[in-house]
Order: C-alpha cells, then sequence, then structure tokens
C-alpha cells in the first residue's frame, strides 16, 4: 500500500527558495538533489529533544480513546507518522491538510510533518464543503489526513475535484475506498528519527484566521515564530512546568488550541486531549486527571460556572484557567473568584503566533477587566491612526511587534502589507493603556457604532448587559438609523422567559451613557459563534438588518 500511495503522489525532490529579500519562502521548486540547509530551530526536533530529556513523563492522555503515551512513546509515533508522509511524497513547503478533532493523531500529524518540513494546514471541522474547498485550494493542499466522521464531506470534495489533494488519508476505522488507512500507513514505518529538513523561517502551519467578516486568509507561521512563541508564553506564566497536565478542550485547528499545547510538551507537561467540549464533563476530567490548568474561552468560561457544584466537583489540583478568545466579562471574572478558581486572562491573535498581553498573579482582581501588559518576549503598543503613541486612557489600536508574528497571509501581499507595517502588526483591536501600563482591549475596530458622532463600544455595553441576573449571553450590533446614522441592537439569550426588553433597558438605565443604550432589544435562543466562542456578528447583522428604531 505504502508503494502504491508513493507511486501516486511522489512529487519532485524540493528544496527552499530565497528571495532577492533574502528570506526563505515557504515556496517550493525542484532541483536535481536534496539541499542541506543549516536549522537551528524545528518544532518537531523540540519533542524529540524533550523526549530524549525526560522518556518516561506522560506526555499525551486521549481522554476519547483512552490512550496515554510517554514522551518516548509520542516520539516514536510522530517518527512513524513523519515517514508515512514522506512515503506519500511529502517534501519540503508541501501542504498537508488536516480535518480532525482533537485526539493523538493530530498531535502525530502535525509534529510529524514539521520535522520533515511539511506545512500544516489547519482546517475548521465545523465548515461545511463550499469552505473547506477554498482552505484547500487557497493553500494548494496535496495530502489531506481526516478523520473518518467526515467521510461524508471530504467524499464530496473529492467528487468535485476542484483541489489540488492527490492522497486522501482517514484516521480511524471503515475508510471510505478512495482513501488511505492512517493506521495501515503508520505501523509498518519505522520509529527511527527522520532526517530534519525544515526549520528557522521555513512555514510550520497555515492557520486560517476565523472568517468572522469574511474569507478566511492563511496566516503563515514559522518554525522559530511558534517557539518564540511558546518562549513568550512559558516565561510569562507559572503555569507549565515538569509533570504539569494542562487540559487542552480548544479546537486544535485554532491557535488558542495548539500554542498551548506546544507550550505544555515543551515545558515537559502532560497534555490531557478532550475531543469535544461538555462543562460537565469537563469537570469530571479535571478531577480525575488532577488538571492544573486549561485554556477557555469566555463562553465555555459561563457555561463550567453555570454547571459547578461544590458539593460535587473538585478543582483542588487546578491553579487556575487561562481565558481567551475574546474580552471576559467582568461578572464572570468575579464569579470565579467567588469560587475559588484562579483566572489568567490572555489576549492574542492567530496573526501574531498568539501571545499579546496577560494578566494574572495579584493583578488579576487589582486590575480585573484589564488584558495585562506584554508577554515577556513581546512588545505591545496602542496607538492613534497616525502611528503616534497614546495617552493613558485614550483609545487607540494595539499593535504587536515580536518575533513569534505570522511571517504574512499566504499568498496575499497586499493584505499582509496592510496588517504589518514597520514591523507592527496591527490587530484592528480598540484598546487603552492605564498610567502603570495595563492594556485593556476593548472591541474591535470595525465594530464599533457610530451614532450621532459619538463612539459606543459593543463589548462596554455588552459587560453592563450581561451582569443582569437573566441574561446568559448578549451580542450588540449596529442598525442602520434615519436619524442617527447608527444604533445599538442587543441580541440576547435569556435564562428567564419573564424578562422583557423594557425592563432590561430600565435596568441598563444609568450604568452607561444614555447616547450608549440600546434602541432595541431582540431574544434568541443562542448566540451564533465561532469555534473560539466569538460571536458572529455578521450573521446577525443578516438577521436584524434594522433600520433602528426612531
Amino acid at each position: 500500500m505504502i508503494a502504491a500511495a508513493h507511486k501516486l503522489c511522489a512529487n519532485p525532490i524540493l528544496q527552499r527558495t530565497v528571495p532577492s529579500g533574502g528570506i526563505p519562502s515557504c515556496r517550493t521548486e525542484p532541483v536535481d538533489a536534496p539541499s542541506e540547509p543549516v536549522i537551528s530551530i524545528n518544532l518537531g526536533d523540540v519533542l524529540a529533544k524533550r523526549a530524549m530529556r525526560n522518556p518516561d513523563i506522560e506526555a499525551l492522555v486521549d481522554t476519547t480513546s483512552g490512550r496515554r503515551m510517554t514522551y518516548a512513546e509520542l516520539d516514536r509515533a510522530v517518527n512513524r507518522t513523519a515517514h508515512a508522509l514522506d512515503d506519500l511524497g511529502v517534501r519540503l513547503g508541501d501542504r498537508v491538510g488536516l480535518l480532525l478533532m482533537n485526539c493523538t493523531e493530530f498531535i502525530e500529524v502535525y509534529y510529524g510533518a514539521a520535522k520533515i518540513g511539511g506545512v500544516v494546514v489547519l482546517m475548521n471541522w465545523r465548515l461545511v464543503a463550499d469552505e473547506l474547498e477554498h482552505l484547500l485550494r487557497d493553500s494548494g493542499a496535496t495530502v489531506l489526513v481526516f478523520g473518518a466522521e467526515f467521510t461524508p464531506v471530504v467524499a464530496e470534495l473529492r467528487d468535485r475535484a476542484t483541489t489540488e489533494v492527490q492522497c486522501w488519508v482517514c484516521v480511524g476505522a471503515n475508510e471510505p475506498d478512495f482513501a488511505s488507512s492512517y493506521e495501515a500507513l503508520t505501523a509498518v514505518c519505522p520509529p527511527s528519527a527522520p532526517d530534519i529538513r525544515a526549520g528557522d523561517d521555513d512555514v510550520l502551519c497555515l492557520c486560517y484566521s476565523s472568517g468572522t467578516t469574511g474569507r478566511p486568509k492563511g496566516a503563515m507561521l514559522t518554525h522559530a515564530g511558534q517557539l518564540w512563541g511558546v518562549l513568550s508564553t512559558s516565561a510569562s506564566a507559572d503555569d507549565f512546568h515538569l509533570r504539569d497536565r494542562y487540559l487542552s478542550v480548544m479546537p486544535l485547528f485554532h491557535l488558542g488550541g495548539i500554542n498551548p499545547m506546544e507550550t505544555a510538551l515543551y515545558a515537559g507537561s502532560t497534555v490531557v486531549l478532550m475531543r469535544l467540549f461538555d462543562a460537565s464533563t469537563t469537570w469530571e476530567v479535571i478531577a480525575r486527571e488532577r488538571i492544573t490548568s486549561g485554556l477557555v474561552v469566555p463562553s465555555m468560561l459561563n457555561a463550567l460556572l453555570t454547571a459547578y457544584n461544590s458539593s460535587i466537583h473538585d478543582h483542588s489540583s487546578l491553579r487556575y484557567f487561562w481565558v481567551a478568545g475574546a474580552p471576559c466579562p467582568v461578572v464572570l471574572i468575579e464569579q470565579c473568584f467567588a469560587k475559588g478558581i484562579g483566572l489568567l486572562q490572555s489576549y492574542g491573535l492567530t496573526e501574531a503566533g498568539g501571545p499579546g498581553t496577560m494578566l494574572g498573579g495579584d493583578d488579576a482582581l487589582r486590575k480585573i477587566g484589564s488584558s495585562g501588559k506584554a508577554y515577556l518576549f513581546t512588545e505591545t503598543r496602542v496607538v492613534r491612526p497616525d502611528d503616534t503613541q497614546c495617552d493613558p486612557n485614550e483609545r487607540g489600536e494595539i499593535v504587536i511587534r515580536a518575533r513569534h508574528l505570522m511571517k504574512g497571509y499566504w499568498n496575499n501581499p497586499d493584505a499582509t502589507e496592510t496588517a504589518i507595517v514597520d514591523g507592527w502588526l496591527h490587530t484592528g483591536d480598540v484598546a487603552v493603556t492605564d498610567e502603570d501600563g495595563f492594556v485593556t482591549v476593548q472591541d474591535r475596530i470595525k465594530d464599533m457604532i457610530i451614532s450621532g458622532g459619538e463612539n459606543i463600544y459593543p463589548a462596554e455595553l455588552e459587560n453592563v448587559i450581561l451582569g443582569h441576573p437573566h441574561v446568559r449571553e448578549v451580542a450588540v450590533i449596529s442598525q442602520p438609523s434615519p436619524r442617527w446614522g447608527e444604533s445599538p441592537l442587543a441580541v440576547v439569550v435569556r435564562t428567564n422567559d419573564s424578562l422583557s426588553a423594557d425592563a432590561l433597558l430600565a435596568w441598563c438605565d444609568g450604568k452607561v451613557a444614555r447616547y450608549k443604550l440600546p434602541r432595541a432589544i431582540e431574544f434568541i435562543d443562542e448566540i451564533p459563534r465561532n469555534p473560539t466562542g466569538k460571536a458572529l456578528k455578521r450573521i446577525l447583522r443578516d438577521r436584524f438588518p434594522g433600520p433602528a428604531s426612531p
């Protein structure tokens, strides 16, 4: 099977090309013989070194399959996967699509491709065929590794014959006729280390933006960049130590899943994988596996706090939750500390390779609501439209400079030039700094509502509304207003059907300036969100187009 697959999928030997600017490109071209580039950083090799130093420490626990692997066992499994991908013809710079839920095989493919220079295309398994087709076509992936549960959508993609995928590899039993079995491919491969072909500025993965406002763009994250992100994360928090136990419940196709997983394995911690998030199950896993930390988004934290029962849930091993993906409402922070649950709040984004700012320790309550200060190997500023530094408490755009920034957007130099200016990543997020240098990220620039010439930041209003005891979720959007230009509309999920729009508006009155109050409130059963918990406001705008109430 391997020989046949290799014959079908083999490509010419490839090497890096270096453009005139001297920066290695992730594009590749055929040559007559393999080159031997000098390599100092390869993320897969970092895992191998951890396995060499601490072979017997438990590296991975898959709560769905029940598999448990030491670092030595994980590294050998990664090596088998690397050899299998090599047999399929994956060469330096070739893109490998990865359509898997959180599982052991995800990590094997991620690190295996890293070792031999493949570029992993992280694919959101919640997407439909048209969206997945865009990722495959945009990236030019030639191999797709997918879970058996996604066979119907993958079969549709194959039948369309619009992508460059030549090799289809299925993880799980009963693979379709058109696909090779991942288990069979890796079982016959040796556990020995493959030749390391990539490193430094070579692209490790394409992580596509969430696409909340349009077509996702692929952020090119490099080996060196990801290691700098790991170092910045590890140096800025006291949460990743040898033999700690990190709960990986965020989807690994997102950087909020990838970055802390990489950091935990770098530090010699144990990564405990959950396939899907469920609040009650999460508390059970925390107690059973003696979890010390885990990253969640605010909507997940809200669900965890709602499900928490002190008489049955043991969180004595848990130092704190990381909260990221969106500003954490103050009411959730207060609820956590009231229950004796610590929080470490983190702000970052895909294009930054992860780290931005962090708040924790003694500052968590003293600076409640803040996003903290820059990670140790990260620089942040809040600037005006002309890129001059804002004064304390003056709103501006947060910009980030660091070695862990993305290399750029894949096949999109115009978007790259707009996003990264003079080495600074423009995030599109509104923030302020206080007199002590603490950053508070308030909203997205594009979500800001201008009503009668006044700026209204939805996150501020959402925080107020979420404080009502009968409100579970809220998203504030703009509607066109013939009188004011724009007006805010609050879309609310309530916990008590007796709560009326008039009563909620009356409750908000006096908590924010009157011009910020929503003109109307709509009640729905669920706020549409992307996998990282961010409200999909474009869907809400389509559903409630306005015009606003006068």
